[in-house]
């Protein structure tokens, strides 16, 4: 049986100095809007079909052979003009057989986004066409940075998965998706504030939530 499931993983699980940043950039954009900081998260898919379970992913570049990790495509991290050097490269994996670092820190997961066999195959096709945008910048004037929750966002919408009906986990927010659903071409330019329903507590996930597909498949 096919499925892709998203997982939510705290920002910076695993490395201490990412997740302060992450934590120094929230408490800088909640003074800006005006409330209180919220959890950052990152997602990640795997996904599952007839030919292998698949890890999708938009992670920095380690060391090692690209091939060995499913890598179908590379990026700039900050600026177009660094991104010969290797520590300013992101890479976007469909990883056959991979795995998701820090995979047991995942918040309110794994979320069950579709079992339609058809849906899965049409979105490990499109992974490879994933736009390339500066992980960082707002090049979309979406007023949203693109990042690895962007891809996400993007490969749900194409694919015919209703991504704006996902959120991230209760008190948490995804910086990067809505850049994402506007490179799809299914948002306003203008991100949604957070809600305050965001602000409450977290609450756990004992089995994976079902997202509808949208009605264009």
């Amino acid at each position: 049986m096919a499925h892709v499931d998203l997982y939510w993983l705290p920002l910076g699980a695993g490395g201490h100095s990412v997740r302060l940043n992450g934590r120094v950039y929230e408490w800088i954009a909640a003074r800006l809007a005006r409330r209180a900081p919220l959890d950052l998260y990152h997602a990640a898919l795997e996904v599952d079909v007839p030919a292998g379970r698949y890890v999708i992913e938009m992670t920095p570049m380690p060391h090692g052979d690209p091939a060995l990790r499913g890598v179908v495509g590379q990026g700039p991290v900050g600026s177009r003009l660094l991104r010969r050097f290797r520590i300013f490269r992101y890479e976007v994996r469909r990883w056959c057989g991979g795995t998701i670092p820090d995979l047991a820190e995942a918040v309110e997961s794994p979320r069950r986004l579709t079992e339609d066999v058809l849906v899965a195959l049409r979105l490990l096709g499109l992974v490879p066409s994933v736009p390339i945008h500066v992980w960082g910048r707002d090049e979309l004037g979406a007023h949203d940075m693109w990042n690895s929750n962007s891809l996400v966002a993007w490969l749900l919408q194409e694919s015919g998965i209703d991504a704006e009906a996902v959120r991230p986990p209760s008190g948490g927010r995804a910086p990067g998706w809505h850049a994402g659903l506007v490179a799809a071409g299914q948002a306003s330019t203008r991100e949604a504030a957070p809600s305050r329903a965001a602000s409450a507590s977290r609450t756990g996930t004992k089995r994976p939530t079902k997202i509808g597909v949208s009605r264009s498949v």
